[in-house]
């Protein structure tokens, strides 16, 4: 199954927490309404420094596809 690169997830039991899940590596679920990023990826020492430099760029994506889904609702 091909799936998007960007998932918008939702939950009753969190009701102010806006999810989006990142589907690619390193996949990581980002809660927009703290910051919040869990990672679903086991990471060694030679990724940890990847990481760091490119998390900052993955949730900036992250918050732009938000933004973007919620700009063609309101369309």
């Amino acid at each position: 199954m091909e799936l998007p690169k960007f998932i918008l997830g939702d939950n009753t039991d969190f009701p102010d927490a806006i999810f989006v899940i990142h589907t690619d590596f390193p996949r990581f679920i980002i809660n927009l309404e703290n910051d919040e990023v869990e990672w679903l990826e086991d990471f060694d020492k030679e990724d940890q420094k990847e990481l760091e430099t490119e998390a900052e760029n993955m949730i900036q994506q992250a918050t732009d596809f938000y933004d973007r889904e919620v700009a063609r609702y309101d369309e």
